[in-house]
Protein backbone atom coordinates (compact mmCIF):
# COMPACT_ATOMS: atom_id res chain seq x y z
CA UNK A 1 0.00 0.00 0.00
CA UNK A 2 1.54 3.37 -0.90
CA UNK A 3 0.99 6.26 1.58
CA UNK A 4 0.72 9.64 0.23
CA UNK A 5 3.19 11.25 3.30
CA UNK A 6 2.78 14.74 4.00
CA UNK A 7 5.44 17.28 5.30
CA UNK A 8 4.58 20.69 6.47
CA UNK A 9 7.81 22.45 7.87
CA UNK A 10 9.17 20.02 10.52
CA UNK A 11 6.48 17.93 10.07
CA UNK A 12 6.05 14.39 8.15
CA UNK A 13 2.81 12.56 8.58
CA UNK A 14 -0.05 10.57 6.42
CA UNK A 15 -3.75 12.27 7.25
CA UNK A 16 -5.91 10.46 5.53
CA UNK A 17 -9.73 9.91 5.69
CA UNK A 18 -12.27 12.24 7.53
CA UNK A 19 -14.57 11.98 10.72
CA UNK A 20 -12.93 11.91 14.54
CA UNK A 21 -9.72 11.46 14.63
CA UNK A 22 -7.01 8.13 15.12
CA UNK A 23 -3.72 9.98 16.24
CA UNK A 24 -1.28 7.05 15.90
CA UNK A 25 1.93 6.58 17.49
CA UNK A 26 4.60 4.39 16.36
CA UNK A 27 7.31 2.60 18.68
CA UNK A 28 11.55 3.07 18.50
CA UNK A 29 12.27 1.44 15.55
CA UNK A 30 8.29 1.62 14.19
CA UNK A 31 7.56 3.15 10.91
CA UNK A 32 4.15 4.79 9.13
CA UNK A 33 3.62 1.58 7.53
CA UNK A 34 3.48 -0.01 10.86
CA UNK A 35 -0.04 1.01 10.70
CA UNK A 36 -1.38 -0.34 7.22
CA UNK A 37 -4.22 -2.56 8.81
CA UNK A 38 -5.64 0.46 10.46
CA UNK A 39 -5.36 2.82 7.59
CA UNK A 40 -7.14 0.84 5.37
CA UNK A 41 -9.90 -0.33 7.70
CA UNK A 42 -10.67 3.01 9.15
CA UNK A 43 -10.15 5.71 7.22
CA UNK A 44 -13.66 5.30 5.54
CA UNK A 45 -15.23 6.30 8.90
CA UNK A 46 -12.20 8.04 10.69
CA UNK A 47 -9.55 10.59 9.94
CA UNK A 48 -6.39 8.82 10.54
CA UNK A 49 -3.17 10.84 11.71
CA UNK A 50 0.23 9.08 12.42
CA UNK A 51 2.99 11.86 13.03
CA UNK A 52 6.54 10.37 12.19
CA UNK A 53 8.37 11.44 15.03
CA UNK A 54 12.14 12.79 15.13
CA UNK A 55 13.61 9.68 16.79
CA UNK A 56 16.88 9.68 14.24
CA UNK A 57 17.08 13.60 13.76
CA UNK A 58 15.84 15.44 17.25
CA UNK A 59 19.03 17.29 18.86
CA UNK A 60 20.83 14.52 21.25
CA UNK A 61 19.93 16.64 24.34
CA UNK A 62 16.25 16.58 23.88
CA UNK A 63 16.66 13.14 22.60
CA UNK A 64 13.90 11.64 25.51
CA UNK A 65 10.15 10.94 26.40
CA UNK A 66 9.37 14.20 27.12
CA UNK A 67 11.25 15.46 23.76
CA UNK A 68 9.06 13.37 21.79
CA UNK A 69 5.74 14.40 23.91
CA UNK A 70 6.56 18.16 23.36
CA UNK A 71 6.86 17.35 19.55
CA UNK A 72 3.43 15.23 19.75
CA UNK A 73 2.24 18.36 21.54
CA UNK A 74 2.81 20.68 19.04
CA UNK A 75 1.84 18.74 16.19
CA UNK A 76 -1.59 18.27 17.72
CA UNK A 77 -1.69 22.01 18.38
CA UNK A 78 -0.07 23.03 14.78
CA UNK A 79 -3.06 20.43 13.24
CA UNK A 80 -5.79 21.87 15.55
CA UNK A 81 -6.99 18.09 16.22
CA UNK A 82 -8.98 17.68 19.31
CA UNK A 83 -11.20 14.61 20.52
CA UNK A 84 -8.63 12.41 20.00
CA UNK A 85 -8.62 8.12 20.02
CA UNK A 86 -4.54 8.14 20.78
CA UNK A 87 -3.31 5.07 20.08
CA UNK A 88 0.20 4.01 20.53
CA UNK A 89 2.83 0.64 20.32
CA UNK A 90 5.44 0.39 22.08
CA UNK A 91 7.20 3.42 22.98
CA UNK A 92 4.70 5.51 20.98
CA UNK A 93 2.12 3.91 23.79
CA UNK A 94 5.02 5.40 26.37
CA UNK A 95 4.59 8.90 24.65
CA UNK A 96 0.45 8.28 24.39
CA UNK A 97 0.23 7.98 27.95
CA UNK A 98 2.49 10.97 29.06
CA UNK A 99 0.52 12.98 26.95
CA UNK A 100 -2.97 11.65 27.82
CA UNK A 101 -1.58 12.90 31.48
CA UNK A 102 -0.83 16.25 29.95
CA UNK A 103 -3.84 16.59 27.96
CA UNK A 104 -6.60 14.86 29.30
CA UNK A 105 -9.22 17.02 27.86
CA UNK A 106 -7.85 16.51 24.40
CA UNK A 107 -8.00 12.83 24.62
CA UNK A 108 -11.38 10.95 24.38
CA UNK A 109 -10.19 7.35 23.89
CA UNK A 110 -6.65 5.86 24.75
CA UNK A 111 -5.37 2.76 22.94
CA UNK A 112 -2.45 1.14 24.42
CA UNK A 113 -0.54 -2.32 22.35
CA UNK A 114 2.74 -3.60 24.07
CA UNK A 115 3.11 -0.12 25.69
CA UNK A 116 6.25 0.62 27.41
CA UNK A 117 6.03 2.87 30.85
CA UNK A 118 6.02 0.06 33.36
CA UNK A 119 8.71 -2.18 31.52
CA UNK A 120 10.29 -3.52 28.61
CA UNK A 121 13.27 -5.31 27.20
CA UNK A 122 14.74 -2.91 24.77
CA UNK A 123 15.70 -5.08 21.74
CA UNK A 124 15.17 -8.17 23.29
CA UNK A 125 17.00 -7.35 26.03
CA UNK A 126 20.37 -5.40 24.45
CA UNK A 127 21.12 -2.66 22.40
CA UNK A 128 21.55 -2.40 18.86
CA UNK A 129 25.08 -3.56 17.51
CA UNK A 130 26.07 -2.07 14.72
CA UNK A 131 27.10 -3.66 11.74
CA UNK A 132 26.12 -7.23 12.35
CA UNK A 133 23.39 -7.84 9.72
CA UNK A 134 22.80 -11.58 11.12
CA UNK A 135 22.49 -9.98 14.92
CA UNK A 136 19.93 -7.22 13.30
CA UNK A 137 17.76 -9.48 12.04
CA UNK A 138 17.45 -11.58 14.81
CA UNK A 139 16.75 -8.87 17.06
CA UNK A 140 13.73 -7.68 14.78
CA UNK A 141 12.84 -11.17 14.29
CA UNK A 142 12.15 -11.33 18.46
CA UNK A 143 9.25 -8.67 18.00
CA UNK A 144 7.25 -11.26 16.29
CA UNK A 145 5.82 -14.18 17.00
CA UNK A 146 6.19 -15.26 13.52
CA UNK A 147 9.73 -14.60 12.82
CA UNK A 148 8.21 -14.51 9.04
CA UNK A 149 6.68 -11.03 9.78
CA UNK A 150 10.14 -9.81 9.83
CA UNK A 151 10.19 -8.77 6.27
CA UNK A 152 13.93 -8.44 4.46
CA UNK A 153 12.92 -4.74 3.88
CA UNK A 154 11.97 -4.23 7.64
CA UNK A 155 14.99 -5.61 8.73
CA UNK A 156 17.60 -4.07 6.02
CA UNK A 157 15.57 -1.09 6.91
CA UNK A 158 16.42 -1.38 10.81
CA UNK A 159 20.23 -2.47 9.94
CA UNK A 160 20.76 0.69 7.94
CA UNK A 161 19.57 2.96 10.70
CA UNK A 162 21.80 1.02 13.30
CA UNK A 163 24.44 1.56 11.05
CA UNK A 164 24.51 5.77 11.26
CA UNK A 165 26.54 6.62 14.73
CA UNK A 166 24.06 9.82 15.32
CA UNK A 167 20.97 7.72 14.97
CA UNK A 168 22.68 5.00 17.31
CA UNK A 169 23.27 7.34 19.67
CA UNK A 170 19.61 8.95 19.78
CA UNK A 171 17.79 5.87 20.20
CA UNK A 172 20.19 4.67 23.26
CA UNK A 173 19.38 8.23 24.82
CA UNK A 174 15.57 7.19 24.04
CA UNK A 175 15.25 4.06 25.09
CA UNK A 176 16.95 4.90 28.40
CA UNK A 177 15.07 7.46 28.97
CA UNK A 178 11.96 5.36 28.71
CA UNK A 179 13.37 3.00 31.29
CA UNK A 180 13.40 5.62 33.68
CA UNK A 181 10.68 6.93 33.24
CA UNK A 182 8.10 4.69 34.70
CA UNK A 183 4.51 5.64 34.99
CA UNK A 184 3.68 3.23 37.48
CA UNK A 185 2.46 6.32 40.15
CA UNK A 186 0.73 8.68 37.45
CA UNK A 187 -1.25 6.58 34.72
CA UNK A 188 -3.33 5.85 38.15
CA UNK A 189 -5.21 9.39 37.20
CA UNK A 190 -5.93 8.51 33.95
CA UNK A 191 -9.67 8.69 33.58
CA UNK A 192 -10.58 8.07 30.12
CA UNK A 193 -11.68 5.02 28.73
CA UNK A 194 -8.64 2.46 27.78
CA UNK A 195 -8.29 -0.33 25.74
CA UNK A 196 -5.12 -2.73 26.13
CA UNK A 197 -4.30 -4.62 23.57
CA UNK A 198 -2.10 -7.40 24.32
CA UNK A 199 0.59 -10.15 22.15
CA UNK A 200 -0.26 -13.14 24.59
CA UNK A 201 3.45 -14.03 23.75
CA UNK A 202 5.12 -10.38 24.12
CA UNK A 203 8.81 -11.35 25.00
CA UNK A 204 9.45 -7.26 25.02
CA UNK A 205 6.46 -5.99 27.57
CA UNK A 206 5.39 -9.06 28.69
CA UNK A 207 1.67 -10.48 29.61
CA UNK A 208 2.36 -9.48 33.03
CA UNK A 209 3.30 -5.93 31.91
CA UNK A 210 -0.34 -5.77 30.53
CA UNK A 211 -1.74 -7.26 33.43
CA UNK A 212 -0.25 -4.19 35.29
CA UNK A 213 -1.14 -1.70 33.00
CA UNK A 214 -4.74 -2.94 33.61
CA UNK A 215 -4.67 -2.81 37.56
CA UNK A 216 -3.33 0.73 37.22
CA UNK A 217 -5.56 2.25 34.59
CA UNK A 218 -9.22 2.75 36.31
CA UNK A 219 -11.67 0.87 34.15
CA UNK A 220 -9.33 0.09 31.43
CA UNK A 221 -9.92 -3.01 29.23
CA UNK A 222 -7.40 -5.62 28.51
CA UNK A 223 -7.66 -7.81 25.38
CA UNK A 224 -5.15 -10.63 24.10
CA UNK A 225 -4.51 -11.91 20.40
CA UNK A 226 -2.68 -15.53 20.38
CA UNK A 227 -0.06 -16.40 19.00
CA UNK A 228 1.00 -12.75 18.72
CA UNK A 229 4.17 -10.85 20.21
CA UNK A 230 5.01 -7.44 20.56
CA UNK A 231 3.48 -5.43 17.12
CA UNK A 232 -0.75 -7.31 17.09
CA UNK A 233 -1.32 -4.61 14.57
CA UNK A 234 1.17 -5.57 12.22
CA UNK A 235 0.99 -9.84 13.34
CA UNK A 236 -3.05 -10.03 13.03
CA UNK A 237 -4.21 -6.93 11.74
CA UNK A 238 -7.98 -7.91 11.13
CA UNK A 239 -7.83 -8.94 14.88
CA UNK A 240 -6.92 -6.32 16.03
CA UNK A 241 -9.12 -3.91 13.94
CA UNK A 242 -11.76 -5.74 15.30
CA UNK A 243 -11.05 -5.00 19.29
CA UNK A 244 -9.97 -1.28 18.32
CA UNK A 245 -13.53 -1.02 16.62
CA UNK A 246 -14.94 -2.71 19.75
CA UNK A 247 -13.77 0.31 21.57
CA UNK A 248 -14.62 3.10 18.74
CA UNK A 249 -18.23 1.67 18.65
CA UNK A 250 -18.55 1.84 22.60
CA UNK A 251 -17.95 4.99 23.13
CA UNK A 252 -20.02 6.19 19.96
CA UNK A 253 -23.21 4.03 21.79
CA UNK A 254 -22.33 5.78 25.52
CA UNK A 255 -21.85 9.31 23.52
CA UNK A 256 -25.59 8.67 21.70
CA UNK A 257 -26.87 7.48 24.86
CA UNK A 258 -25.60 10.76 26.96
Amino acid sequence: MKFNVKEDGKFKYIDEGSGEVLLLLHGLFGALSNWEGVIKGFTPEYRVVIPLMPIYEMPIKTASIEGLVEFIEEFVQYKSLSDLTLLGNSLGGHVALVYTLHHPQNVKKLVLTGSSGLFENSMGGSYPKRGSYDYIKERVQYTFYNPVTASKELVDEVFDITKDIPKCMRIVAIAKSAQRHNLAKEITRIKVPTLLVWGLNDTITPPAVAHEFNKLIPGSLLRFIDNCSHAPMMEHPEKFKRLLQEICMDIKSEKTRD
